[in-house]
């Protein structure tokens, strides 16, 4: 069963443009950090802020990276024909998840039965 051809492009359009917003803040705060006034010199202090602001922009450009990862493999499985097809269970994910969340790879039942397998191991 696949998806109506205007849910897939309205989550195609929803890709695109997280695409370019995630795009922008990591442009901004490389910028933000980069173009400070206090980059160079000042006392431990000073340095010690800047390492600390350095190290909150690597997480949050991880965390950004991995959502960008995301949003690019959602697209290409459009391109695929795979898009909308859950991972766990192989149903169709439900269109309210995929237009809340257009880069999910699971069903609502799908990432169930992931967090229940990872409690499991988690032991």
């Amino acid at each position: 069963m696949s998806l109506p051809r205007e849910l897939v492009e309205k989550c195609r359009t929803k890709l695109i443009s997280a695409k370019a917003e995630l795009l922008n803040r990591v442009r901004e705060s490389r910028n933000d950090l980069y173009n400070s006034e206090d980059a160079k010199g000042g006392d431990e202090g000073d340095q010690t802020l800047r390492a600390l602001a350095e190290s909150e922009f690597l997480s949050m450009h991880e965390r950004l990276r991995k959502q960008l990862m995301e949003i690019e493999s959602a697209l290409g499985r459009i391109e695929k024909g795979l898009y909308g097809i859950c991972e766990e269970t192989e149903e169709p994910i439900e269109p309210e998840r995929l237009l809340a969340i257009p880069w999910t790879r699971l069903s609502i039942e799908g990432a169930e039965i992931r967090e229940s397998i990872g409690k499991k191991y988690a032991r």
